[in-house]
């Protein structure tokens, strides 16, 4: 039987010199070899899903040999969460190349470049797919180094400067990782996530806390909770268009993942019933309900283009935190991993478009912009669907996953009274989302246009990875039912 995670895993990593020497002759055929390579990676990891479905534990595990000193096996694994999550992934970066063969011509060093997206894939897949604790952190290291080099190589102002503060800043948040790692293998003398997560049942309470603790705030690091927020901004309006949708649609969705699987999953149930779990779940509520407050203002108020996207990041990020404060219940935590997904799917569409625009125009202040509806409807089209799907509207991806959410928050005000306001503030986040949308929409692509610069043509591979984004949120709006089934697969308690 082929070992499909483990192939899935090193096609990209031993495949970035190839992607480098084929750029030297030709920077399509490096593309080209980066596209190839991620259509490959998504049927491999599409093939464990009916494993997944029909096994009793639904999961799809390989194991091997590595290190016995540790007690450690490399081990790949997927299971509903993590299936979903690495497709969609693919998925991003797939478009993300595509839209760059237009998008980044003309620009310096693009061998580099497509070396660089081929290693950030296999650091992003490995983040997802191992449930050893080590190498989970050796992937998660692996992703800064190719994002700090494409921010810095081929960012916007001060590109350097803000590669380092991203740098710095999760940087930082993996020291508190590691630590919280190190110690859970002085408690249980494993470094298997679930191994591990049934031995901290019998470790000592008060040290577990303290695991659960530096692990959330090193994952709230690179989720770009408030406070721990202020890399996000410029690191997104920096980068170039195909970063920012991959480090919107898929970094930050890294740190909800880790949440979820490693911080709620592994660690929390050692704690269950105890009045600290009741107190980090409800810090973890009001972060989440500051955090879609804080992104949805500061959209409104900005006009920076790429700024106003990436505050809205921001937000919705509060929103996955909001559903993952009502652990363990399962429609809360089905509705906060299917918004990582929405999420992921319509903001990429969103900076893509909106990478399209800037591509066209001088400036990025939407105050001096507006009649682009007739000037670029296809990138109207796509904006608006990213737009409305982010606002929460139906029958776009974003709308399901928050409905979830919050029919998770409506049974917890019922077991817990808590709940209430933090509920209502949500719902009013939601309308400051449609707020900020809809004055994107209206500056961006109503009225007479505020500019006489000249607008030519998308190329037909911006086009295309729009074109595949776009149809995504609207079908997995209307059909979300894939996701879900394998979502509802899993059981952390």
């Amino acid at each position: 039987m082929v070992d499909v995670l483990l192939l899935a895993l090193l096609l990209p990593a031993l495949c970035v010199p190839l992607v480098y020497l084929a750029g030297r002759k030709s920077v399509k055929a490096a593309a080209t070899i980066v596209a190839l390579i991620m259509l490959v990676d998504i049927v491999l990891v599409l093939t464990t899903v009916p494993t997944i479905l029909a096994s009793a534990d639904h999961k799809y595990l390989e194991s091997f040999y590595w290190i016995p000193f540790l007690n450690s096996s490399f081990t790949l694994f997927v299971d509903g969460i993590s299936v979903s999550i690495a497709i969609v992934t693919l998925i991003l970066i797939l478009t993300a190349d595509l839209f760059s063969i237009g998008y980044m011509q003309g620009k310096k060093s693009l061998p580099a470049y497509y070396a660089l997206l081929t290693m950030l894939s296999a650091g992003l897949l490995g983040v997802f797919i191992t449930s050893n604790l080590l190498l989970f952190y050796f992937f998660w290291e692996v992703m800064l180094v190719p994002v700090y080099f494409i921010i810095g190589s081929w960012g916007y102002r001060n590109s350097y400067k803000t590669a380092f503060k991203f740098f710095i800043y999760t940087h930082a948040g993996a020291v508190f990782i590691i630590l919280g790692i190190g110690a859970i293998f002085m408690l249980t003398g494993s470094l298997d996530m679930f191994q591990a997560g049934q031995l901290l049942l019998l470790a000592n309470s008060d040290l577990v806390k303290w695991v659960l603790i530096a692990l959330t705030v090193g994952f709230a690091v690179k989720m770009a909770i408030v406070p721990l927020h202020t890399w996000l901004p410029d690191a997104y309006a920096e980068a170039p268009a195909p970063m920012s949708a991959i480090l919107s649609g898929v970094l930050t969705s890294a740190g909800a993942y880790a949440i979820i699987r490693i911080s709620l999953g592994t660690v929390l149930p050692a704690l269950m019933q105890t009045s600290f779990q009741v107190s980090y779940l409800h810090v973890l509520t009001l972060l989440g309900v500051a955090s879609a407050f804080f992104g949805s203002f500061l959209a409104l108020r900005e006009t920076d283009m790429k700024k106003v996207i990436a505050y809205s990041s921001i937000s919705h990020m509060g929103y996955v935190l909001f559903g993952a404060s009502m652990f363990p219940l399962s429609i809360a935590i089905t509705g906060a991993v299917l918004h990582i997904i929405t999420h992921a799917l319509s903001k990429s569409l969103f900076f893509l478009s909106a990478g399209a625009i800037t591509k066209q125009l001088p400036s990025r202040d939407i105050s001096g912009m507006g009649g682009l509806a007739e000037k670029m409807p296809f990138t109207a089209v796509t904006s608006v669907t990213a737009a409305l799907s982010l606002s929460g509207t139906p029958p776009f991806a974003c709308f399901i996953s928050e409905v979830l959410i919050f029919i998770g928050a409506f049974q917890m005000i019922a077991l817990d009274s808590f709940f209430i306001v933090p509920t209502a503030l949500m719902l009013v986040a939601t309308l400051l989302s449609l707020a900020y949308a809809l004055r994107f929409m209206s500056k961006v692509f109503m009225g007479k246009p505020k500019q006489t610069h000249k607008i030519a043509g998308l190329s037909v591979f911006m086009k295309l990875s729009m074109a595949i984004l776009a149809i995504l949120v609207v079908v997995v709006g209307i059909y979300p039912t894939l996701f879900i089934d394998l979502i509802n697969t899993v059981s952390f308690i």
